[in-house]
């Protein structure tokens, strides 16, 4: 990536966050509706301090900060850094305000463009690189804590206006297509042209035994008939820690979904609708996806599997989530990837001969490597770079609130 699309490609991005919060009113930056997600102004800033810590304050020299508080404030995770504010008191920062979080961006977005016309060396080229994926993947996170803001506000706001053009929805009828019985390539290739994180690194072979994959997402009817034949009651279906979870959460349909004069509802982006039965169903975690899948007589598959599939050049259409807006400009033509991220069987676990990156930034993907399940794919909220079919996405077992769906797999037995 040359000095002057790496330019273009900041600029793109950056303006595509500040985009993305327009709807929102000064309010709405500042709540955090659960610990696992963070405050609109928090991202705003976040993306900002990656530029600033792994860039800028290495890159020039006699670099002067916007503000020396804000390296505590704004480091999420990155031991190597130094300390940072408490993740579950985001919510608390109203100062700085939405104001200056914006002059902090301008600051760093300003800096960033002298670096870049200066020729800057082919090192930071690759971290400016990291921060433009690293601020989509923030994107993303922006969108779904939004939705879990304004879905848990008793009146359910609406962010955007329906889409005047919906897509149509997905087929009313599943086809298995069988694959597998050889040895795959798994994971990403790089070229000169090419990026991706380290977690998709490095490609190695992988022996699959046949198995066959749905050719689109588990829809809302199917699920909503999971839910009428008592599958949240049937103790059966369900892992034990998943079992425990529903219970203590109460779990009885998926987020957002609730009932109101004898009829299923949703709560999405812009506004309460009453559930669409032909598209995919969204907002479950791996426990109900995998009991799901146990009750329809199928499995998840793994990620190999789904990598595999996605990687055959069949036409395996993703459906179309037609009750949400994409947020990003979409691919053309259909592929495995699209509107729901799809929960795998497959723990977040190194690849083979997998190496971090060096220094502090080593801290992005390898130290989650435990307790975590893969979901491919990506959602209506992922921005098309993104998609791609070695992208890992993980998170917990018993998370909700991303744009998480079902694909089924199944067992060929020969």
């Amino acid at each position: 990536m040359g000095c002057s699309s790496a330019l273009a490609r900041l600029e793109r991005v950056r303006e595509q966050t500040e985009r993305l919060c327009e709807p929102l009113e000064t309010e709405d930056y500042c709540i955090q509706p659960m610990v696992d997600a963070s405050p609109p102004k928090w991202h705003l800033a976040h993306t900002t301090w990656f530029f600033e810590t792994f860039v800028l304050k290495e890159a020039v020299p006699n670099y002067k900060a916007f503000d020396p508080a804000y390296e505590y404030l704004f480091n999420s995770y990155y031991e190597g850094v130094g300390t940072r504010h408490p993740r579950p008191e985001r919510g608390l920062l109203s100062r700085p305000l939405v104001s200056e979080i914006y002059a902090y961006r301008e600051h760093v977005d300003d800096a960033l463009r002298n670096l870049l016309t200066s020729g800057p060396e082919d090192e930071w080229l690759r971290r400016i690189e990291l921060g433009i994926h690293h601020e989509q993947q923030h994107q993303e996170l922006l969108i779904t804590d939004l939705k879990c803001n304004l879905g848990h506000n008793p009146i359910r706001p609406v962010y955007l206006d329906k889409p005047t053009n919906p897509a149509p929805p997905v087929s009313s009828q599943t086809t298995f297509v069988a694959f597998g019985g050889e040895m795959s390539e798994i994971g990403a290739t790089l070229t000169t042209e090419s990026f991706c994180f380290d977690n998709e690194l490095p490609r190695h072979s992988v022996w699959l035994a046949p198995y066959e994959i749905a050719d689109r997402l588990v829809t809302n009817g199917e699920y909503l008939e999971f839910i009428d034949n008592h599958g949240y009651q049937d103790a059966s279906l369900w892992l034990s820690d998943g079992w425990a979870e529903k219970n203590a959460r109460g779990w009885q349909a998926p987020e957002y979904w609730f009932q109101q004069d004898g009829g299923w509802f949703e709560y999405t982006l812009h506004g309460v609708e009453e559930i669409d039965l032909r598209t995919p169903v969204c907002h479950v975690s791996y426990y109900e996806a995998d009991a799901f899948a146990r009750w329809a007589g199928g499995r998840l598959p793994t990620e190999f599997e789904w990598e595999a599939a996605a990687q055959s050049g069949n036409d395996l259409a993703h459906g179309t989530f037609a009750d949400e807006a994409h947020f990003h400009p979409r691919p053309q033509n259909p592929t495995f990837c699209g509107d729901c991220w799809q929960w795998t069987s497959s723990s977040y676990s190194p690849y083979p001969g997998y190496r971090p990156l060096e220094g502090t930034l080593g801290e992005y993907n390898g130290k989650f490597m435990a307790n975590q399940y893969v979901l491919r794919g990506g959602s209506c909220a992922t921005p098309h770079h993104h998609y791609r079919n070695s992208y890992r996405n993980f998170f917990y077992s018993k998370d909700r609130w991303q744009f998480t769906g079902i694909r089924l797999g199944r067992n060929l037995d020969h």
